[in-house]
């Protein structure tokens, strides 16, 4: 009986070490060290300041985000008094949002925002899109993984 003891706790040992040893020598792909993990990155910003040196502010962290991370996605999401910053009569940072824009930062405006400060989609500068409700659009993008900067 203590033979069978003994050999079964041997076994069991060799059996671990044998184990343990396959998974420290595990073969890499051939091209495991040349290929490199891209990681999409995705950050959702929420926006509803009116000040306008706040905004350029804003911008220029949007500009330095995007220059690190090209392939990035970005979306402001703008409500509140923040609307003003995508008004064609009121954007004191136009042309940087055009900017941004064109590298593909997304501006999006609150619908709910909209009506609550009578602004009407033609009164938005090109390119902004609208949101029903821009609360839920933030909570729809962290659901999908974007992280979460309140500005």
């Amino acid at each position: 009986m203590k033979l069978k003891l003994i050999l079964f706790a041997a076994f069991v040992l060799f059996g671990t070490q044998l184990a343990l040893a396959q998974v420290k020598t595990k073969a890499k792909p051939a091209n495991a060290e040349t290929t490199q993990t891209i990681r999409q990155h995705r950050v959702v910003y929420d926006l509803v300041s009116a000040d306008s040196a706040r905004q350029g502010k804003i911008m220029q962290h949007l500009e330095k985000m995007i220059n690190h991370w090209p392939e990035a996605k970005l979306e402001v999401v703008v409500h509140g008094s923040g609307l003003e910053m995508l008004m064609i009569n009121k954007a004191a940072n136009a042309g940087e949002l055009k900017a941004l824009q064109a590298k593909g930062v997304v501006f999006a405006a609150c619908e709910n925002a909209m009506r609550a400060h009578n602004v009407k989609k033609e009164q938005l500068l090109p390119g902004v899109i609208t949101v029903p409700m821009g609360v839920v659009e933030i909570i729809e993008k962290q659901e999908e993984g974007y992280s979460y900067i309140k500005l």
